[in-house]
């Protein structure tokens, strides 16, 4: 039964990782554009840097979560350990963009801060 678990996992696990990946990617880049004061090269490049990183990251983790499954010997198990683990696949997800979003507030407050000082002056 594991491997009918892993294909079931990996497949709920990349459709899960690309689907929020391209929101990410698609709704970020605003954010990231106000921070770069509106240089969109720059933008679009950080914003596909930051897309590999969070598709490498997932993948990373997604398979490594793979060898620490024991074998599964009933339905109810499949379940259970392919809930536990795909739980932990969105958690990874949710804390790494609330991280992102904590940088980029603290980012445009940094730059807001820099910026007013340099009127004063």
């Amino acid at each position: 039964m594991n491997l009918i678990a892993y294909f079931i996992y990996l497949l709920v696990t990349y459709a899960i990782t690309v689907h929020v990946g391209k929101s990410f990617y698609r709704n970020g880049r605003i954010y990231i554009l106000g921070m770069l004061n509106n240089d969109e090269a720059l933008t679009d490049q950080i914003n596909k840097v930051l897309l590999t990183g969070y598709y490498l990251m997932n993948i990373g983790y997604a398979t490594l979560r793979l060898a620490g499954w024991e074998d599964i010997l009933s339905v109810r198990q499949l379940i259970e350990d392919l809930s536990m683990n795909i739980g932990q696949i969105v958690l990874l997800i949710a804390c790494m963009h609330y991280l992102n979003m904590t940088v980029i507030l603290l980012w445009n407050k940094i730059n807001k801060h820099l910026t007013a000082k340099k009127v004063v002056l």
